[in-house]
């Protein structure tokens, strides 16, 4: 069915979405002509997917209540339009069922499009269906000059539908989105293959990549997980229709020790699509350990409905806080601890050399790995066609997620190991993402994330400054 009427006019509940979108600009049109000019210009939510710290303020922020809805889907175009606050649950309830969903699901359920566009998202399409912003058709933006517009990728403000991506708020902020969508079927068949080896996985998903295959059988889905050197598993995730018996990890089976097998053979499993889309988001990956909801005595008495990222969100903001994780290790005579909360990506033929690297230097696991790829579209791309993350089109990169903390060590300056990562990064030409702590130089900065163009967008999209700059929103944490 068309999002239009043999009449030419859009169905009621189409109609009364984009009304209740509009009024959801409105409001925040309205909150930001209320910001004083000399304050920082910064969202009224009460979460975030950002790890690093910010400088407190007191001004008011933007109201963004009224853009947290889908407005429409049209399921013949296998498109929607999405207000930029609106959560990818919300979005994923919307859409499956037509049958469809997100070209790129990230694995929580409380990121945002909007932020996913404007920051990064990533997930195991990435390797057929690159990442989140890939799938944009249009935007609309407010900018730092208190305006909106469109872009696309061949209007007027084609500079800025490129640049977007990885602004994070720096340029504008999303208030709707027409993103394409793809179709799902019910369910997803996967198989775990273990290597003992890191370059033989490397070797094996470069095929897979290529192929979008392995031994006969399609692959759709793919990632990873690195236990040790030894121990390290590839996830091929394939589409199927067949009805059958499912897994079920959001109660007391966790996800990622279902991967773990000692055979040769791929270890089978099967899930729901919905269950298959939020896999991650029960356990936060597996870092829900932290908290003792994977003990069973603590899991069974654990309530379901907070065995899921947003609510440890909550109890990472007290722990950021009330300092609670530092005072517990002075009390048994440890020191701090450094968080090393990051996403990077590297070539692939580079992974085995950044993997070996990591775990002999610093003290994580598991690891999670996502191979990726720049979408080919027909839209016109050049050598770097989103030149504040520059990746190159035609070349895979692997994700590498590492989300802990290390022991501080005396007369070593702040960040020492998220420095160290940072220069073996960028030795080994990758980048990494900015949600959470940065140290870089302004000069190596500008080098990595766009440079001259963020610059030249900066001063036509907000030449009053308005808004943060980069620099001092990623690095600097203003």
């Amino acid at each position: 069915m068309s999002l239009l009427g043999k009449a030419g006019r859009a169905p009621a509940a189409v109609e009364s979405g984009f009304a209740a979108h509009q009024a959801g600009v409105e409001r925040l049109l309205a909150s930001y002509r209320a910001i004083p000019r000399d304050a920082n210009v910064r969202l009224a939510k009460k979460t975030s997917n950002l790890f690093r710290a910010r400088a407190k303020s007191t001004a008011p922020g933007l109201d963004v209540s009224g853009l947290t809805q889908v407005i429409a889907v049209d399921p013949e175009a296998r498109t929607a339009d999405v207000a930029g606050m609106t959560t990818y649950e919300d979005l994923v309830a919307t859409t499956l069922p037509y049958g469809l969903a997100p070209l790129v699901v990230p694995q929580l359920k409380t990121i945002t499009l909007g932020g996913a566009v404007t920051g990064l998202g990533i997930e195991s399409t990435s390797f057929r269906n690159g990442l989140p912003h890939e799938s944009v058709l249009e935007i609309d933006i407010l900018t730092g000059s208190g305006e909106i517009i469109t872009a696309t990728p061949d209007n007027e403000h084609a500079d800025l539908f490129r640049g977007f991506p990885n602004s994070y708020g720096t340029l504008g902020y999303s208030t709707r989105l027409k993103i394409e969508l793809e179709p799902v079927p019910p369910y997803v068949a996967l198989r775990h293959l273990r290597f003992h080896d890191l370059g033989d996985l490397e070797a094996a998903m470069g095929r897979i990549v290529a192929d979008r295959a392995h031994d006969g059988e399609r692959v759709d889905y793919l990632d990873g997980v690195v236990f040790t050197a030894d121990e390290s598993y590839l996830i091929l995730g394939r589409q199927t229709d067949e009805p059958g018996p499912v897994s079920d990890y959001t109660g007391m089976d966790i996800y990622y020790r279902s991967i773990q097998h000692d055979g040769p053979a791929p270890k089978r499993d099967r899930l729901t699509i919905h269950d298959y889309l939020w896999r991650w988001d029960t356990d936060w990956f597996w870092c829900s350990r932290a908290f003792g909801t994977q003990n069973p005595r603590i899991r069974r008495f654990w309530p379901r409905q907070y065995r899921r990222s947003s609510f440890y969100w909550k109890l990472i903001a007290l722990d950021h806080r009330y300092d609670i994780g530092d005072k517990l290790e002075a009390r048994k005579g440890n020191p701090p601890r450094e968080r090393v909360v990051q996403d990077i990506e590297v070539p692939i033929e580079r992974t085995a050399e950044f993997m070996h690297w990591f775990l002999r230097e610093i003290p994580i696991e598991p690891i999670w790995l996502c191979p990726l790829r720049l979408r080919d579209t027909d839209r016109e791309q050049g050598d770097r066609p989103w030149p504040l993350y520059p990746l190159e089109p035609k070349r895979t990169y692997v994700n590498v997620g590492f989300w802990s903390a290390v022991p501080t060590v005396p007369g070593q300056p702040e960040g020492a190991a998220n420095r160290a990562i940072e220069r073996k990064v960028s030795e080994l030409d990758g980048h990494k993402s900015l949600y959470s702590d940065a140290y870089y130089g302004q000069d190596e900065f500008a080098a990595l994330y766009g440079g001259h163009t963020y610059t030249e967008l900066k001063e036509r999209y907000d030449p009053q400054h308005r808004l943060l700059d980069l620099y001092s929103k990623a690095v600097q944490r203003k």
